[in-house]
């Protein structure tokens, strides 16, 4: 086993989000969505939680600082220390003490809170006291040296947070009592204050926060379910539109609004993309259509010929036959040959084609042509004018217009080629001196009708059913014109 190079080894943080990432990963939107909601809920009961605890450390503190305040009062009243030592206290001292400390306990004017108000309300504040002498009984509240304590260090080295069960201080209710507890001289003095409880405020608070975390858990969880059903939706209505097309029906669209607006995109592109595909097909079809009419005919009089041929002994005839039939077979295989080009990978590669480019080239291969019939060829072309799309094409379809243009012009006529734009279309038009076209053909949509009446026109290879073909390819047109006489045919470019 070779080991990982240096350079490429993950730390454990990498490797632990590369994990994550994988989990997300397998996770559905709705797992996503509910899991969001559980953590909303866990992280506002944990806020509330946090907020409680701060609260309650509030409390105590407050509670520390009245209970601090308290135990300098007491220690003022009992006097010196050195009088409070261990042999200058005396049973006597000690009764007095418990006296003392009775008074201060349930004296109107000690507190603001009252004990018995504490054990009604539950408020905080009212005062607890124990003392404890070497001699003589312990005067105050002695359960505050037995009862569970926790030390606060937060708030000072001697300081307890005491705990004081349901009937010691409250007959009905347990409170907690922040008590300060040190020495002065031989006594070991306990002073403290009761903590203020969370009371019905608080209580209404932590169960609005609790609603407020199963409201969002809930709502989270319907959230997902309902996104998931609306995505499972539709995912299935572009599936349905997807099927559909495979089986050539492309009359079904996505919706691509009012679904689900996160897979908007998705389906605006998936119904570009029927568009295309449709459109393509229809092109096919109408290629297929024109291909099939452009080849029965020079299939049909090479048959013919054919047939004449084997039943005449003329040898003049025979070779006149002969060559005929080979004439319309060398068509007929031209004809092959630019249909197989619409067909190949070619067809699909698009860059930019300057026409004005194309129109000189055409030209200048078809100037030999034009010389031996005395036609004159002119080539008019101001500024470049480019288009998108595929050179060899575009080459092919320019030359069947050339062709045909030069091929059925009279002797001494002129064919002019032109290369024009504006912010509408570009175009690449052929005009000439022939016989022109039947002027009821002109207005006709339909240009299989107009190739089909004008057939003596197509001398090369698909002639003008080619030139469509190709056009549709690019997104554009083909216009014919009567020139007064001859014809201007045109292959126009949207920009």
């Amino acid at each position: 086993m070779t080991a990982e190079p240096v350079g490429k080894r993950r730390g454990p943080l990498t490797r632990r989000t590369d994990a994550l990432r994988a989990w997300l990963g397998r996770r559905t939107s709705t797992q996503l969505v509910a899991a969001i909601a559980v953590l909303a809920a866990v992280a506002l009961t944990g806020s509330l939680m946090v907020t409680g605890l701060a609260a309650r450390m509030d409390q105590r503190q407050q509670a520390a600082l009245a209970a601090l305040d308290d135990y300098g009062r007491i220690t003022q009243k009992l006097g010196e220390e050195s009088t409070l030592a261990a042999g200058a206290l005396t049973p006597a001292d000690v009764a007095y003490l418990s006296a003392f400390l009775a008074a201060l306990q349930v004296g109107p004017d000690r507190e603001a809170v009252t004990l018995e108000e504490t054990c009604r309300t539950g408020r905080g504040g009212a005062g607890v006291r124990y003392i404890r002498a070497p001699v003589g009984k312990p005067a105050g509240l002695a359960e505050l040296a037995t009862a569970r304590r926790m030390r606060l260090s937060r708030l000072g080295p001697d300081i307890y947070a005491v705990s004081l069960p349901r009937g010691v201080l409250c007959p009905s209710r347990s409170v907690e009592a922040v008590v300060v507890r040190r020495q002065t001289g031989a006594l070991d003095v306990w002073v403290g204050r009761v903590v203020d409880q969370s009371g019905q405020a608080w209580g209404w608070a932590v169960l609005a926060v609790m609603a407020t975390g199963l409201v969002i858990l809930v709502s989270g969880l319907a959230a997902s379910t309902w996104s998931n059903r609306r995505l499972v939706h539709a995912i299935s209505e572009v599936s349905g539109a997807l099927d559909r097309a495979a089986v050539g029906d492309f009359s079904q669209r996505a919706p691509e609004i009012g679904v689900a607006p996160e897979l908007s995109e998705l389906t605006v592109h998936a119904n570009r993309t029927l568009d295309r595909l449709e459109e393509l097909m229809s092109w096919l079809r109408d290629s297929a259509d024109q291909l099939a009419h452009d080849f029965r005919t020079p299939l049909a009089r090479a048959s013919a010929r054919l047939e004449q041929l084997a039943e005449t002994d003329d040898p003049d005839q025979r070779q006149i036959l002969g060559r005929q039939a080979a004439q319309d077979l060398r068509r007929l295989r031209r004809q092959m040959n630019e249909a197989l080009a619409l067909r190949e990978g070619e067809a699909w590669r698009f860059e930019t084609v300057r026409l004005d480019v194309l129109a000189e080239a055409v030209a200048d291969l078809y100037q030999p042509l034009a010389e031996v019939r005395s036609v004159t060829l002119k080539v008019e072309a101001s500024q470049p004018v480019a288009v998108l799309g595929v050179p060899s094409l575009l080459q092919r379809a320019a030359a069947n217009l050339v062709d045909n243009a030069v091929k059925f012009s009279p002797d001494g006529g002129v064919v002019t080629v032109r290369a024009t734009s504006d912010a509408v279309e570009a175009s690449l038009s052929v005009a000439d001196q022939g016989p022109g076209l039947d002027p009821r053909l002109l207005t006709d949509v339909d240009l299989r009708v107009a190739t089909a009446e004008a057939d003596g026109r197509e001398s090369h290879g698909l002639g003008l059913t080619f030139v469509r073909a190709v056009l549709s390819r690019h997104g554009g047109r083909m216009t014919i014109d009567d020139a007064a006489p001859g014809a201007i045919v045109t292959a126009r470019f949207p920009r």
